[in-house]
């Protein structure tokens, strides 16, 4: 941005009947009409959370929900759909990803977004919102303490236990009790 606030792009020229604009590639077809694909750079490397990692399922699922949904919304074509989520499916399965995540991703995707039903619970009925409950992620603890929470109505979300910022930066220097004087 400049000083005025204004927004500036960088404009590529169409090279090849092709021309990249923010995550998506626009292709001009024989006939005139175009088509859209997803872009990413030549430098683009296709890696994503491992599965593997300390981190909650849902992050891991929300990876492949992120990637899914982006070829939804900007492929055009059937068959260019079909291209892209085998390159997902790809480069997922390199990032240790099992197939039962990606389609079961894929599945929810496709449900029609209809909300349960269910009876309501006496402390639900009150129109006050509960607060969200912050805990610290330690792998099927904190999953099986936020469905506790989930079936009392609390909403919770989960931090790192550890940060690498925790590990190596300290506010104020540690003092050993010994090189602690008294004064009197």
């Amino acid at each position: 941005m400049d000083d005025t606030g204004s927004i500036k792009f960088t404009a590529e020229q169409e090279q090849d009947d092709q021309m990249p604009f923010l995550d998506t590639l626009v292709v001009r077809k024989a006939d005139g009409r175009v088509k859209l694909l997803v872009y990413r750079k030549k430098t683009h490397t296709d890696q994503y959370l491992h599965f593997s990692s300390h981190h909650p399922v849902q992050h891991k699922l929300s990876v492949v929900r992120t990637l899914l949904d982006r070829s939804s919304q900007i492929v055009t074509e059937a068959e260019d759909r079909e291209q892209e989520e085998h390159h997902i499916r790809t480069a997922l399965a390199r990032c240790g990803y099992p197939e039962w995540s990606i389609n079961q991703v894929k599945s929810q995707m496709l449900r029609p977004n209809t909300k349960k039903t269910t009876r309501k619970r006496i402390w639900q009925l009150s129109e006050e919102p509960k607060s969200t409950v912050v805990i610290p992620y330690v792998h099927d603890l904190s999953e099986a303490v936020s469905r506790v929470y989930k079936r009392h109505g609390i909403p919770t979300a989960m931090r790192p236990f550890q940060s690498i910022r925790s590990l190596l930066v300290h506010p104020k220097d540690r003092h050993r009790p010994q090189d602690i004087c008294e004064c009197v």
